[in-house]
């Protein structure tokens, strides 16, 4: 019970936090946020670890798959999800991001991990056609583009690629290990990333409301998603807890509508729901 309500609340966090990133980014780069972001839930994961697992510790043969899990997983994926969401709209980020699990069940076919059937080779088309159906349907549409949605759909790729390869590692450590070292990792790579554009910044213009949007991100989008995340996969196997998944994306869609006034028509809603059935049937078993 308690990883099923942590995962619940997992998914409202994810969704709330399409809403509070694009709010936050007009204040800040999107790139100072991601690095702002990871280097706050490093630190609270950092913590976690050290007063709930103070005999964990990374093997040498670790460090790498952590680092490159954490810079490419977690750093690229959020970086490609910022950039992105800051040119489009929460609602069309919620419903391309949606299709992540597909992307990690095609990466997990071609490294032999499993071998979808029918059902699964249907709904990737399904997923595909969806995102265009979303992404056609917001042309035109005002804070929407291209480039944000494809930005979206690429992290959508890094995070279904996370999934199947934090899965080995789940093997040897803790859930929030996991969660916790990729972050830490991630965070001094965005930093460096974004070291040019931090003396552009007009500080005196973030309010209080970008500041909190931030805590939101690092804090409970973050830290506390990340590690209920990771201890639902190993809890309860990736399978059903990617069910999740549509929680998150109805959240998000939500909170673009709600927070942020943007408009639903019958583009997104039918793309959403081809999506939603095209991972439906990829991830069944």
């Amino acid at each position: 019970m308690l990883t099923e309500v942590s995962l619940i609340l997992a998914a409202l966090f994810w969704g709330g936090n399409y809403a509070a990133t694009k709010y936050a980014t007009d204040f800040l780069p999107p790139l100072l946020f991601v690095a702002l972001r990871f280097t706050l839930a490093g630190i609270l994961l950092l913590a976690a670890i050290r007063l709930f697992e103070p005999g964990s510790a990374l093997e040498r043969k670790d460090i790498l798959p952590m680092a490159l899990l954490g810079c490419f997983g977690v750093g690229a994926a959020q970086t490609f999800f910022t950039f992105g969401l800051s040119l489009t709209t929460a609602a069309n980020t919620g419903l391309v991001f949606a299709t992540a699990p597909v992307w990690g069940m095609l990466l997990g076919a071609a490294l032999g991990l499993e071998r979808p059937g029918w059902g699964g080779v249907l709904g990737v088309g399904l997923s595909i056609a969806g995102v265009a159906i979303v992404v056609r349907g917001g042309l035109g549409e005002e804070g929407v583009s291209l480039l944000g949605d494809f930005l979206i759909l690429l992290a959508a790729v890094c995070v279904g690629a996370y999934t199947v390869f934090s899965m080995p590692l789940l093997g040897r450590h803790s859930p929030l290990a996991v969660a916790g070292y990729p972050t830490l990792f991630a965070a001094p790579a965005v930093l460096l990333l974004c070291a040019p554009v931090i003396p552009g910044v007009e500080w005196g213009n973030v309010g209080v409301g970008a500041w909190a949007a931030l805590v939101y991100a690092g804090a409970l989008a973050t830290a506390f998603a990340f590690a209920a995340w990771q201890r639902g996969i190993s809890r309860i196997g990736a399978n059903r807890v990617l069910v999740y998944q549509y929680l998150i994306t109805l959240a998000g869609v939500a909170s673009g509508v709600v927070f942020l006034g943007e408009s639903l028509g019958l583009d997104k809603v039918l793309g959403g729901a081809v999506i939603l059935l095209g991972v439906y049937l990829a991830r069944r078993r």
